[in-house]
Order: structure tokens, then C-alpha cells, then sequence
């Protein structure tokens, strides 16, 4: 149902379209100094239809150009999730003389087979660019990985493993994810499959793999999966093994489940292609229990900032860190509020800093005996968003019950948590807050939670609590910048 424009919950830095659906992003592909963000788009409505690639591009991962619909449904579906590579060498034979292609695989996706029940509804195919991803041509022999009998066949992901000179596709296939091999992205192989039971009946999307170096140098390949139920504040999230991959199959270290992001809106994100040097990822920022329904107008859904996923050895072996791009820190301007060696429980106030930051801040607080707090943000009618660590749990929360708007969606208000994974008593907490979102990274990246909220009228008071002893070595806040450009 349509609701009033609502420029007050638009973002100051995360990515959004001018109007209309969008959820997961798709192609991500770096190529001539630019960023390219594809995404799944229904041009004309604000929620889920007939799926579109749309198209924004960034020089520095934070003020993006929209430009129109890349890929539109054809005579073979609609324009599912996928991915984007530069083919240097052309091995494709797409490109022309002196101009390495961009090349997309996507799903070409059949509704009235789905209405009719038909299994095969899903396809794999190709565009081409040959204009640095202003416009695409699609490739005249699609499919070119075609429906081998399966329901849920989707969601392409693409990488070059140099080791064998194959390109390597990931494909979600409902309960598993499948890895094809081709010498030239047009005719494929099935190398392997991987399964894990996750004990939900969710639907996996949105594979991705790539490799991370340890502290020591040791490679290991990590698989992110999307899952549509089953997520640790429930609906859907993305969750990830670390293994090893031999160029044919993946085998996991183990089969412990490991989330990448424990918040309840962060979903279908993967890595950017030709970025060498660091795996940067971008989530979309909604759950399907409630994107339709969120109340923003004439936009629905906005984009994650940036990520950079690392390697961390814990206790527990090897798990991946989620830290802010360092783009963002570009964004950040001087603190408006700087404390030093500051002990509670006495609440804190610390509504001049927030004031100044006129509500789009991030939050950094040094810890060096973590308790129990909680810093509670407020408006003068009420509402309240609670973010905190409980020592009693071992677990950060965020709790977004009373604040602000949650009658759009009977399971949208809850208290969502997180496990803490590091056991040391100091500890780091950096919280990008903007106009409908928050952030959490703690404990270097070890845990990280995302979260929406829909505030009636904006914060304007910022307390730090704790009935037990918190002590911090330091507390900034900093304002940020406008980063979306449009």
C-alpha cells in the first residue's frame, strides 16, 4: 500500500534509488576507476514485480549516480540476481578490438511457469558492455546454463581462478549452492555441489566465494549464503563457511554455522569483482518478513554501507570480521563530542554531541572492562532505540520496540541480539547511525548487527548508562557527511 513521501527517513549515506523497489544488489563490478552497483529493481512501483537490473555508479563507494534500467525482462523472464566480471582477455570472443567486455551472468526467471508449476523456471545468461556498463546487449545464444530439473536455480556468482584459467560460477540451488566451471562463460561444466542442513526451511540465494589470507599468509575460501528463513533474529540473513576450495569443490573446516551479520537487515550481499586487494561487500538493508511494508516513500529499501570482510583467528578458529569501508572515514568530520577515561554507572549525557551531529553520526567508544550499558537514543515524543551489551547473555543488542514506528509489520519490533566472540574484558563499539539505521561493529568486527528503525520525529537525546562498571578509555562522536548523491 502506498504511504505519504517521507523524505525525512531518506538516507544521508546509504545508497537509495530516487523512487521505487529495489532489493539485492547484483553485478557488482569495479572497472575504470568506477564502482559499478547493479541491483534488483522494479522500475514501476514501490514493491516486488516484474525484476529489472538498475544501475548507480560511485568513484568513491559513497556518492552514486543512477542511471537507467541496465536489463529489462525479455521473451525468457524476468532479470533475476547475478554477477559481473571484466573479461580482459576476451575469452568470451564478446568483446571488440581493444575493449575487454563487461560481462553479467544473471537468472532469466519464468513467472507463468512458476504459476504453472513447471520446475525449470530459472536460467542462466549472459550480457555484454562494451561501453564501460552504460548499455548492455544480450547474448544471442541464452541460456547458456540451462535448467538441469530444478525448482530454485538462481543467483549467479562469478570469479576467475587463475590456477586452472577457468571461470567459476556459484549457483544457489535451493538447499545447496552448485560450482560450474567454463573456459569462456558460454559453455559449462558442473564441478561439485555443496550442502549443509541449516534446520530451516529456508531457500539458499546469493552464493559467493572468495579467498582471505590469515595473519600467518594461510589462504581460506569463504562462502557466503543468503538464506530466505531461518535467520538468527529471524527471516532472512546471510550466513558463511570457511574451507578450502581445490578448484573443483569446496570442503568446509567444519559444519558450525557462522553468521556474517547477527542484525535482522542485512541480506543477499556479496563481494565486489576486479577489487585485488580487499573483499568489499554491500548487503541489501531489509528482511523479507517486512521490505514490502516498510514506510518509506517513493523508495522502498536502501543498501548497506560499504564493507570490507577480513580474516580473524579466534578461539574458535578462523572467522570473518566485517569493518567499514575505509572510504567512509572520508565522510567523518570533527568530533563533536571527546571523552577520555570515563567510568560509569552515573548516566551519561550525551546530547550536545548528538545535537551537533544532527542525528547522522557514528559513535566510537574504547573499552577497557566491558559491563553490562546500554545507550539509549530519544525523541522528545517518546520514542527510544536502545543499543547495549548485556554481560549476563554475552551478547550486544540493539532494541528497536519503542522506537518509533512498528505497526506497519507484526514482526517488525523486537529486541535483537547478538553473542559477543571475543572474550577479552576490553572491547570496541563503533555504531554508524543514520536517518533510518544503525550499524554495530564490535570487538574489531568480530560481531556486527545492522538494524532498521522508523523514528516519528528525530532523536534528540543521547544517554550511556551501566549498573555494573563500565569503564572506557575513550567516547567520540563524529558527524557524517551526505554521501549518496542524489
Amino acid at each position: 500500500m502506498a504511504c505519504d513521501l517521507t523524505p525525512q527517513y531518506r538516507p544521508a549515506f546509504h545508497y537509495t534509488p530516487a523512487a521505487n523497489w529495489m532489493n539485492d544488489p547484483n553485478g557488482l563490478v569495479f572497472h575504470q576507476g568506477r564502482y559499478h552497483l547493479f541491483y534488483q529493481y522494479h522500475p514501476d512501483g514501490p514493491t516486488w514485480g516484474p525484476m529489472h537490473w538498475g544501475h548507480a555508479t560511485s568513484t568513491d563507494l559513497l556518492h552514486w549516480q543512477e542511471h537507467p534500467v541496465a536489463l529489462a525482462p525479455d521473451a525468457l523472464g524476468m532479470i533475476f540476481s547475478g554477477s559481473a566480471v571484466v573479461d580482459h582477455d576476451n575469452r568470451s570472443g564478446l568483446g571488440a578490438e581493444g575493449v575487454a567486455p563487461l560481462v553479467a551472468m544473471f537468472t532469466h526467471h519464468r513467472p507463468a511457469d512458476a504459476q504453472a508449476g513447471v520446475a525449470s523456471l530459472e536460467q542462466q545468461s549472459l550480457a555484454v558492455s562494451l561501453d564501460d556498463g552504460r548499455t548492455w546487449v544480450k547474448f544471442e545464444g541464452n541460456p547458456v546454463l540451462p535448467n538441469p530439473g530444478l525448482k530454485d536455480f538462481r543467483d549467479p556468482k562469478l570469479c576467475w581462478l587463475a590456477a586452472r584459467q577457468r571461470w567459476l560460477a556459484v549457483v544457489a540451488c535451493g538447499d545447496c549452492m552448485r560450482f560450474y566451471s567454463s573456459p569462456d562463460l558460454k559453455s559449462w561444466a558442473l564441478e561439485s555441489q555443496f550442502t549443509h542442513d541449516l534446520g530451516s526451511d529456508g531457500v539458499w540465494e546469493c552464493g559467493d566465494l572468495f579467498p582471505l589470507h590469515d595473519a600467518a599468509g594461510a589462504t581460506w575460501w569463504v562462502l557466503l549464503v543468503s538464506v530466505t528463513l531461518g535467520g538468527p533474529n529471524g527471516g532472512s540473513s546471510t550466513l558463511y563457511f570457511i574451507g578450502d576450495f581445490d578448484g573443483h569443490r569446496f570442503t568446509p573446516l567444519d559444519t558450525q554455522i557462522r553468521w556474517l551479520d547477527f542484525g535482522p537487515d542485512n541480506y543477499a550481499g556479496v563481494t565486489w569483482s576486479g577489487v585485488d586487494e580487499r573483499a568489499l561487500f554491500i548487503g541489501w538493508m531489509s528482511n523479507w518478513l517486512y521490505a514490502a511494508s516498510v514506510p518509506t516513500s517513493p523508495w522502498r529499501s536502501a543498501m548497506t554501507m560499504p564493507r570490507e570482510l577480513q580474516l580473524r583467528m579466534s578461539e574458535d578458529g578462523p572467522r570473518v570480521a566485517s569493518v567499514p569501508a575505509r572510504e567512509l572515514l572520508s565522510l567523518q568530520g570533527p568530533a563533536t563530542l571527546a571523552l577520555r577515561e570515563v567510568s560509569l554507572p552515573l548516566p551519561l549525557d550525551l546530547d550536545a554531541g548528538l545535537r551537533a551531529a544532527v542525528g547522522v553520526f557514528v559513535l566510537r567508544l574504547e573499552i577497557d572492562a566491558l559491563r553490562s550499558f546500554s545507550l539509549s537514543l530519544g525523541s522528545p515524543g517518546g520514542d527510544e532505540l536502545l543499543i547495549g551489551y548485556d554481560r549476563d547473555r554475552t551478547a550486544w543488542f540493539i532494541d528497536r520496540r519503542r522506537a518509533g514506528r512498528v505497526d506497519f509489520h507484526p514482526q517488525f519490533a523486537g529486541c535483537h541480539s547478538a553473542p559477543r566472540l571475543a572474550t577479552a574484558p576490553q572491547s570496541d563499539l563503533q555504531l554508524y547511525v543514520d536517518a533510518t539505521s544503525v550499524e554495530l561493529f564490535a570487538d574489531d568486527g568480530l560481531t556486527a548487527m545492522t538494524c532498521l528503525f522508523f523514528p516519528r520525529e528525530p532523536f534528540a537525546s543521547m544517554t550511556l548508562s551501566s549498573t555494573d562498571g563500565l569503564k572506557l578509555g575513550a567516547l567520540a562522536v563524529h558527524p557524517l557527511g551526505a554521501g549518496r548523491g542524489s
